[in-house]
Order: C-alpha cells, then structure tokens, then sequence
C-alpha cells in the first residue's frame, strides 16, 4: 500500500533551473558574449557536475561580481514563476487521502522552504529532506532514505516524483516508485528506470495511481 508522496522541488514544483539559465544568460548578454546553454544543461540535476559556466569570459574578469549580479537576477526570475502544472492539486489530493507528504531535494533548506512558504505550500509537507542533511546528494539516495526513515516507511510504500534523471536514479536506489515528469530543463534525460513517465503532474490522478502503483 502506498503511504506517503515525495516531491523533488527544483524543477517539478518551481521550474528554478529555467530562472538559473536565465540569468546566466542575461549576463552573458550584458556582456556580448554567448551562453553555452546546451553544456549547462548537461549540469542540470548534478549537484558534482564540473562546468565553469562563466568559461566565455577574459580570465581577469571579476567573478565574484558576476555571480553577485547573477543571483539578484537570478532571484528575480525565480519569483516571476508559477508553481507548476497539477502541483497544487495532488498535494491537496494527497493531503485528502490521509497520505504522508516530504519533500526530498539537493537544494538547501532556505531555498527549499522559502520558496514553499511564499507559494503558500510548505504546510502541505511534514518533512523536508535537503542536501546538507545527508553525507551525499542525489544520485545517491540519501535524500530519500532519511525522508522514508523519519516516516517510518519501506521504499515500495511511497511514490518519489522527479524531474531529472539523477532524481529517479536517487529514488530507485532507496526502493520507491517513480514518477518522472521532465521539464524544459531535462526532457533530454534518460529516464527508462521511473516507474511511469508524464508530461505534467496535471496528467496524474491520484486514485488512478495508487491503484496502479499500491498493487507493485
């Protein structure tokens, strides 16, 4: 039976990682020079990924003063977005059917939580897993197993929804089932291990889940 629903955050419930590449972008163009976003891309989901993203400026440059204006672009953007597509109804959904609710996610708390508190979202979640709280992130299942742990739960008794395929890899590990839902940011990533794949959490009934996934 299924007892608990885990929601990555970046991503699948705010779609930050278009706000980062945004604002990189931005500062490139300020500066007249090309962003490589498809490299950049490959980094999305990776919290060890090795890519310099300001590699196309004079190694003088002052770094430290682009990434400050990188990030007050960057915050901005990010609260320029919307919450994503069906977020808000399946936690309501879940919240209904007596489900457990975490949050498990390599960002940090302040980002995680700040951004929930200000959508108006945090109150649906009992727990939040996130990348200082662990010995390793995503893929490893770190994230995951304590979310499960402070639940008191076995894998196969929660559903784990991700975005990138570094998420599935990290939810499989810790033996749960698997909702991929790519976004802009990762509709490139290989996700043949999830257990299911939408286009949106608006495509995803809840009944219709548990009944499909519960019986596994």
């Amino acid at each position: 039976m299924i007892r608990a629903l885990v929601f990555d955050f970046d991503g699948l419930i705010l779609d930050t990682e278009s706000a980062l590449i945004g604002a990189y972008e931005d500062q490139h163009a300020l500066h007249g020079l090309p962003f490589d976003r498809a490299r950049f891309l490959e980094s999305v989901g990776h919290a060890d990924y090795a890519f310099d993203p300001w590699h196309a400026f004079e190694k003088r440059a002052d770094r430290a003063a682009l990434e400050a204006e990188r990030r007050k672009r960057n915050r901005e953007l990010e609260l320029l977005l919307p919450i994503l597509p069906g977020v808000t109804t399946l936690l309501e959904a879940g919240r209904a059917a007596g489900l457990r609710l975490g949050v498990a996610s390599n960002s940090r708390h302040p980002h995680v939580e700040g951004h929930l508190q200000r959508l108006g979202l945090r109150g649906y979640f009992e727990f939040f897993a996130c990348r200082e709280d662990v010995p390793s992130p995503k893929p490893e299942p770190d994230v995951y197993r304590l979310v499960l742990g402070h639940f008191g739960l076995r894998g196969h008794e929660a559903i784990a929804f991700e975005d990138s395929q570094t998420g599935i890899l990290a939810a499989t590990r810790a033996g749960m089932h698997t909702v991929a839902v790519p976004g802009p940011s990762t509709v490139h990533h290989d996700f043949a291990q999830a257990t299911m794949r939408v286009a949106s959490l608006a495509d995803v009934a809840l009944p219709d889940l548990l009944a499909r996934l519960g019986s596994k």
